[in-house]
């Protein structure tokens, strides 16, 4: 068994509602870096802001162009070769892209360069891209904002793999969607149990709350097949699970959703589980 075990607090009669989780979509974002030991790092993010001005253009270059929706003004910067940690390829990216900024037009991304270094002809790239919506750009009211962090390899000014080591997402929609804190690590071992919160910061008065917690591993299919999940009516002010990691190292989505009567909120993020 791969998936994780969330033991609820509360055994509650289930609604069941169907969820359109996207989030997994903005993992293409040029914007994503690895966590380096602490002498290396400090000596690679000293030199992010002597970049290569090749490398600084393209990244603005890429941003330009997903900010657009423009799926081949983005694309021409990629390799016909290109992989990704998550099973991506050009072709299925393409897909993705197209499919995602078709739904929700007028994104803007904005992509900041960490570090770098070189390896022969490549250079590896750490960025942090910022995702954002709002809710008037796209006809089902959804507010956007997300955060990807990765790690780029670039020959000849083409990406050849990317890789994402964190990521947070969160949408919003309706007039007045719940505010809600997430607590959950970036990273844990496997077999290991841990506590995933999402903590509703403000009254709620005599409002009904709906909510549940996902967890999938991240595979290239889900990129395409939206999930659909049961909620279950909340008695308390969050939803409050522990979970236990999968015998076998990988990365996963772990989402909450909490929906009320005048609005809905939905948290996902990057969970890597490690064998160290």
């Amino acid at each position: 068994m791969t998936k994780m075990i969330f033991s609820s607090m509360n055994r509650q009669k289930r609604l069941s509602a169907s969820l359109w989780l996207m989030l997994c979509i903005f993992s293409f974002g040029v914007v994503h870096p690895w966590q380096p030991a602490p002498a290396v790092e400090i000596a690679q993010r000293s030199n992010a802001e002597n970049a290569p001005t090749a490398l600084k253009n393209l990244l603005t270059q890429i941003d330009n162009a997903a900010s657009k929706g423009d799926v081949k003004g983005v694309l021409q910067f990629y390799s016909p070769n290109f992989t990704h940690g998550d099973g991506l390829t050009r072709q299925t990216m393409e897909k993705a892209l197209t499919k995602f900024w078709k739904n929700y037009p007028q994104l803007r991304y904005n992509t900041q360069l960490q570090s770098w270094k070189t390896e022969g002809n490549t250079i590896i790239a750490e960025t942090i891209t910022n995702i954002t919506g709002l809710p008037s750009s796209n006809p089902r009211n959804i507010a956007i904002n997300a955060t990807i962090k990765s790690r780029q390899r670039i020959v000849n000014g083409k990406v050849t793999r990317q890789d994402i080591l964190s990521e947070r997402t969160t949408l919003t929609s309706g007039r007045k969607p719940p505010q809600i804190d997430v607590k959950l690590p970036q990273q844990v071992r496997v077999g290991q149990q841990y506590n995933f919160d999402a903590i509703v910061q403000e009254p709620l008065g005599d409002d009904l709350l709906l909510g549940t917690a996902t967890e999938e591993p991240i595979k290239a299919n889900r990129y395409f097949n939206p999930a659909s999940v049961d909620l279950t009516p909340l008695s308390s002010g969050g939803i409050f699970k522990v979970g236990r990691a999968p015998s076998t190292p990988g990365n996963h989505w772990v989402s909450a959703v909490v929906v009320r009567g005048d609005g809905m909120t939905v948290v996902t993020q990057r969970l890597q589980v490690v064998r160290k």
